[in-house]
């Protein structure tokens, strides 16, 4: 569509908020405009449907409700912000994207494959980051880092190791469209790494 679609994918703690910053400077200093998003909650839908999915507060959904919940956050986030921003020809760096909705709800909450892809391809029209990051951390580790725990972040550490290990499967599928990144590294030592791989997009 002429522009570059990255996502950010991790479990939780894995600094996906500092990487994705990190990265938008970097792409800006070569003179490139860069949209930042996240999911779920990068349109104002997608703000409401975050605080019934991740605050402790919100009344508890089925597995199957949240799936959907988060499908529709994706399908709001490709019409409002992604499709938009590529057919400017802009950079477009998401925090989160498909694979955290297969890790989360197939490896986590264990929902069938099958279901979850097909509920996942139609949401997002099939589209496919030009290349995914995958910050690597232990569940124990990432999740030390963290303050006070959201819904998603309060599961038992048994949902945050499938989900793990989901996110390891997927990118052993297709190497070339992943980097994997050890995020138990200093930050700078972690960002070097993602800008040598993102330096092919725009060769000098």
């Amino acid at each position: 569509m002429g522009g570059v679609l990255i996502a950010f994918e991790g479990g939780e703690g894995s600094g996906k908020s500092t990487q994705t910053c990190l990265l938008k400077s970097w792409f800006e200093e070569q003179g490139r405009k860069v949209v930042l998003t996240r999911q779920p909650g990068g349109t104002e839908l997608g703000k409401q449907l975050r605080h019934i999915l991740l605050d402790l507060s919100s009344e508890e959904v089925s597995p199957k409700t949240e799936a959907l919940l988060f499908a529709a956050d994706r399908a709001e986030h490709l019409a409002k912000v992604i499709h938009p921003a590529l057919s400017r020809g802009e950079v477009v760096i998401s925090d989160r994207y498909v694979d955290s909705f297969i890790a989360y709800e197939n490896g986590g909450r264990q929902l069938h494959s099958d279901d979850v892809l097909r509920i996942s391809r139609w949401a997002t029209d099939a589209l496919v980051p030009d290349l995914t990051i995958l910050l690597d951390i232990a569940p124990r580790t990432g999740l030390s880092r963290r303050g006070e725990l959201d819904r998603m972040e309060s599961q038992p550490i048994d949902f945050h190791e499938r989900v793990r290990a989901s996110f390891l499967e997927l990118a052993a599928r297709q190497p070339d469209l992943y980097l994997v990144v050890d995020a138990e590294q200093e930050s700078e030592e972690i960002s070097e790494i993602i800008r040598r791989r993102c330096g092919v997009f725009f060769p000098k």
